[in-house]
C-alpha cells in the first residue's frame, strides 16, 4: 500500500517555504504521493450542496479566495523533489480547456520525470463554474468524460484528432508526449453510479472519498460494499475490474484521540497508532493501494501537519507492514 499527504493549496501552505518544506519533509519520511487539491476562484455566496459534509455546507475549510492554482503548484513541487508522485485531488476537469490542460499535465510529467496522477472529477460548486465561464454546470458529466478522452488522444495518439460537442481539433502535432506511458494514471473520483462508469470506461482507479452522506464508504465493510459495486459497474461496461486500482482519501484523521463515529462506535482513522494501523489492514484487504490523508493543519504554522505526518511514519505505518 502507498500513502499520500498534501495540503489545501491555501492559507499557510500557500507560502512557498511551507510549501518546499511540506513537500521536502513528505519524501524524506517516505510517502509515496503528494496531493493538492483544485479551485481557482472562490464565490462569496455558495449556494451548492457540498457532497461531503451531513449539512451539505461547505465550511469545513474556513473562508478566503487564496487558492494557489492547482497545476501551477504541482509544477513547482515537482522541482521541489525527486521520487514522490504528484497527484491532483482532484482536478476539476471542466474547469480548464482540455487541449492546454493536456499539454500542461504532459510537461508536468515530462519535468517530474514521469511523476503525475491525474485525480480529476466532474465537479460540485455551480458557482465556481459560472464566474470561470465554463461549459454548463448541468453538463459537467458529459464535459468530463470527452475532456478526459481528449486527454488520452492527444497523449497517446502520433496525429490526433477530435470532434466532439464541447471541443475539436484535427491536424495538430502534440509534443513532447508524457514520460509515462500510454499516459500518467487516471484515478476517477466520486462514489455515484455515474463517477463509477466514469471509472470503468476511462479509469485506471476508483478514487473516492470515505464520508459522502449519500454513498458512506466509513466502515470496512460499507467500503467493500463499494469495491463490489465499481467491479459490478466495471463488468456491465465490459471491463475487467481486475485491471482497475482502489484509492481512496480520507477527510479526518486523528492520531490523538479517538472519534465517535455514526453507528455509536469508534470513527475509523482515529485513535491511537494500533487502531489506525488495524483499520487500514481492514482496507487493504478490499485492494486498496493508496490511501489520501488529510492531515491536522495549524492556520499559522505548518508544524502540526509536519508532526502528524511524522507520527504516521514512525508508529502507524511499521503496524501495517506491506
Amino acid at each position: 500500500m502507498e500513502y499520500a499527504f498534501g495540503a489545501l493549496a491555501q492559507g499557510v501552505f500557500a507560502k512557498p517555504e511551507n510549501l518546499s518544506l511540506l513537500a521536502k519533509t513528505g519524501e524524506k519520511l517516505g510517502f509515496e504521493v503528494m496531493w493538492f487539491n483544485d479551485h481557482i476562484v472562490m464565490p462569496r455566496a455558495i449556494g451548492s450542496r457540498y457532497p461531503y459534509s451531513d449539512t451539505g455546507q461547505f465550511n469545513e475549510f474556513g473562508e478566503g479566495g487564496d487558492y494557489l492554482e492547482q497545476l501551477t503548484l504541482l509544477s513547482y513541487v515537482a522541482a521541489q523533489t525527486s521520487r514522490v508522485k504528484l497527484l491532483t485531488s482532484v482536478m476539476v476537469v471542466p474547469y480548464r480547456d482540455p487541449v492546454l490542460t493536456a499539454k500542461i499535465l504532459a510537461t508536468i510529467d515530462v519535468l517530474s520525470e514521469g511523476r503525475v496522477i491525474l485525480g480529476c472529477g466532474a465537479g460540485w460548486m455551480r458557482e465556481e463554474f459560472e464566474a470561470l465561464g465554463r461549459p454548463p454546470y448541468e453538463e459537467r458529466g458529459s464535459v468530463t468524460d470527452e475532456y478526459i478522452r481528449i486527454f488520452k488522444n492527444l497523449w497517446t495518439e502520433s496525429q490526433p484528432s477530435y470532434s466532439g460537442k464541447y471541443a475539436s481539433y484535427s491536424n495538430v502535432a502534440f509534443e513532447p508526449k508524457p514520460v509515462q506511458k500510454p499516459h500518467p494514471p487516471i484515478w476517477v473520483g466520486g462514489e455515484s453510479l455515474p463517477a463509477l462508469r466514469r471509472t470503468a470506461r476511462l479509469g485506471d482507479a476508483w478514487f473516492p472519498i470515505i464520508d459522502n452522506p449519500r454513498h458512506r464508504l466509513d466502515t470496512a465493510e460499507h467500503f467493500s460494499a463499494g469495491v463490489a459495486q465499481m467491479r459490478q459497474v466495471a463488468e456491465q461496461e465490459g471491463r475487467d475490474p481486475d485491471t482497475i486500482d482502489v484509492a481512496f482519501a480520507i477527510n479526518i484523521y486523528d492520531d490523538s484521540k479517538e472519534r465517535e463515529g455514526r453507528y455509536g462506535d469508534r470513527r475509523v482513522f482515529t485513535g491511537n497508532a494500533e487502531q489506525i494501523a488495524s483499520d487500514l489492514r481492514d482496507y487493504a484487504r478490499h485492494g486498496v493501494r493508496c490511501v489520501m490523508f488529510g492531515f491536522d493543519v495549524d492556520p499559522v504554522s505548518p508544524n502540526a501537519t509536519l508532526e502528524q505526518m511524522q507520527r504516521f511514519s514512525e508508529e502507524v505505518r511499521p503496524l501495517v507492514g506491506e
